[in-house]
């Protein structure tokens, strides 16, 4: 391979390149993708009438986590994001590679999730029956769709994710404030006396809330092509979560006026959809799937570029194997490629439910090993008070012990799949450190 050939394989990184709006497109674009539309009736299913607040919990734990994001971000920005924070609090290590990867991992697998609420949204459409079937193949449909946006260039993905990001909130809040208005908004009947909601429920679906925000982790990972990285990545952190808690709630009050949990959880992977029914009839529900398929499309277009480069990163740090499979180009093309085909397996082979829980126990796994790391290795160099980096760890704790208390007794595969996803990707970067 000539000197040319390998340039040409060098990470890009085009600085400057991400404006603060185009940050803030990109993180809710991520989050509100994958969030409501994908997430509400599997928090329904676990917290009961409650649901409504299990989003505003997981607003709380999220903004207790995000605080060491904001902190790292404006200390470190970087293309890498989150790799490059562990690296900074662990060094080159097993510990650095392997939680970079589970991050890794929990984003193709959120990606994937995307994937098939975009199939469930648009067979809402028609009358397909029981051609599920159908829902992976429209999931890959748009991953493809996917690569090559991205294979594009960043300025066509900011473009893209702008013009969305407002067509999408714009949408989904006219949909929420309608049909609380046609409704009506009676809190005391969300929890009535016939509701049984466990704690532990509660705090399960809490755990699977979550999700719905940490998409704003996008937003590290661009560190690097953000304009003014120091100051504007934390912003565009505070920004998105913000919008966010404001339309999940709305959302999550207009579909729990409109149907009842039974209701919600039989129509679990289109539950917005449906919600739209009772106030609206059929033009309600292509509102609402027109809406889901604009949230869906921009936010796997913008986990993908945030993914892709974060994979770069640790490939350019060693950190990870990389093999070019005789394709041209840079490693960041690469890396998009093995991002998508990587997601469009667990799109075909896993079902929503457990695809929203192992990627809910991957991240937290790693986001504990962050605010661990921080507090161990990086509080005083970045200033990070120790209370809020212990609060971080504690919440994230007790929200992953419920999910999987949750798991062990319904759906076991996803606690071994998580465990045996995670002892491989431990066991792998071991060897792989060992090997060089």
């Amino acid at each position: 391979m000539g000197a040319h050939d390998s340039h040409d394989r060098a990470p890009r990184y085009k600085e400057n390149s991400l404006s603060l709006i185009g940050a803030v497109a990109m993180g809710t674009g991520v989050m509100i993708g994958a969030g409501i539309f994908a997430l509400t009736g599997q928090v329904a299913e676990l917290a009961g009438a409650w649901f409504p607040f299990a989003f505003l919990a997981a607003a709380v734990v999220t903004a207790f986590s995000a605080y060491s994001y904001v902190k790292l971000s404006n200390a470190y920005p970087s293309a890498g994001g989150i790799a490059m924070f562990l690296e900074k609090a662990y060094g080159r290590t097993m510990m650095t590679g392997a939680c970079a990867l589970l991050m890794y991992f929990s984003m193709v697998i959120n990606e994937s999730l995307v994937a098939r609420t975009f199939g469930t949204y648009v067979l809402q459409l028609f009358d397909a029956g029981r051609e599920e079937w159908l829902v992976p193949v429209l999931g890959v449909a748009l991953l493809l769709f996917a690569f090559v946006i991205n294979v594009l260039g960043n300025k066509l993905i900011q473009t893209l994710s702008f013009f969305m990001a407002f067509l999408k909130i714009g949408g989904i809040v006219v949909f929420a404030a309608a049909g609380l208005w046609i409704s009506g908004v009676s809190l005391d009947a969300m929890a009535g006396p016939g509701d049984t909601t466990r704690t532990g429920g509660f705090l399960g679906a809490v755990a699977l809330a979550i999700l719905a925000y940490k998409g704003f982790t996008t937003i590290t990972n661009s560190g690097g092509e953000i304009a003014d990285p120091h100051r504007n990545v934390g912003r565009a952190i505070v920004i998105s979560i913000t919008i966010c808690v404001g339309v999940y709630f709305l959302v999550a009050l207009a579909v729990g006026e409109n149907l009842t949990v039974t209701e919600i959880v039989r129509a679990r992977d289109y539950a917005l959809a449906e919600a739209a029914r009772p106030s609206f009839g059929e033009y309600g529900v292509w509102f609402t799937v027109l809406f889901a398929i604009i949230a869906t499309v921009s936010g796997l277009i913008a986990s993908v570029f945030a993914v892709s480069r974060m994979l770069a990163m640790l490939t350019e740090m060693k950190l990870v194997p990389h093999s070019h499979f005789g394709m041209p180009g840079s490693i960041q093309k690469h890396t998009l490629v093995y991002t998508i085909v990587a997601a469009m397996m667990l799109t075909v082979f896993f079902d929503l439910s457990r695809i929203a829980a192992l990627g809910a126990i991957f991240y937290i796994v790693m986001d504990i090993a962050v605010h661990w790391g921080i507090y161990r290795h990086l509080r005083h160099d970045i200033h990070a008070n120790a209370v809020i980096l212990f609060s971080a760890i504690v919440l994230d704790v007790v929200v992953l012990a419920a999910l999987l208390a949750i798991k062990a007794a319904t759906d076991p595969l996803v606690i071994y799949a998580a465990v045996a996803g995670m002892t491989l990707i431990f066991a792998g970067e071991r060897l792989f450190l060992r090997a060089k």
